[in-house]
């Protein structure tokens, strides 16, 4: 059973640098054809895809997100992080990762239960 499990702080100043964490057990974020992703939920408002990195490393960003958006994975870790630089209240949501079949057809598996970050001074 693959499971994802967010991790970082739940409240960050404006101008920060938020830091999330996704370590998966279960399976490898090497293994061909899946796609590791961030998407997030502002209060209110519907899904946003933020970016992805590949089983080879590759990454994808969310254009409107990118110039902030940075993602990396350790695979000693089996871990999957994103960093969004200039936080401001706007970017407050909860945060999932999950993992995206990009094999015949491309779908989410594999959710993760999020984590609630607050931008707030």
């Amino acid at each position: 059973q693959v499971q994802l499990q967010e991790s970082g702080p739940g409240l960050v100043k404006p101008s920060q640098t938020l830091s999330l964490t996704c370590t998966v057990s279960g399976g490898s974020i090497t293994t061909d054809y899946y796609y590791w992703t961030w998407i997030r939920q502002p209060p209110g408002k519907g899904l946003e895809w933020m970016g992805a990195i590949t089983y080879h490393g590759y990454t994808y960003h969310n254009p409107s997100l990118k110039s902030r958006t940075s993602i990396s994975r350790d695979t000693s870790k089996n871990q999957v992080t994103l960093q969004l630089s200039s936080v401001t209240p706007e970017d407050t949501a909860v945060y999932y990762c999950a993992r995206l079949i990009t094999q015949n057809s491309d779908y989410y598996d594999y959710w993760g239960q999020g984590t609630q970050v607050t931008v707030s001074s």
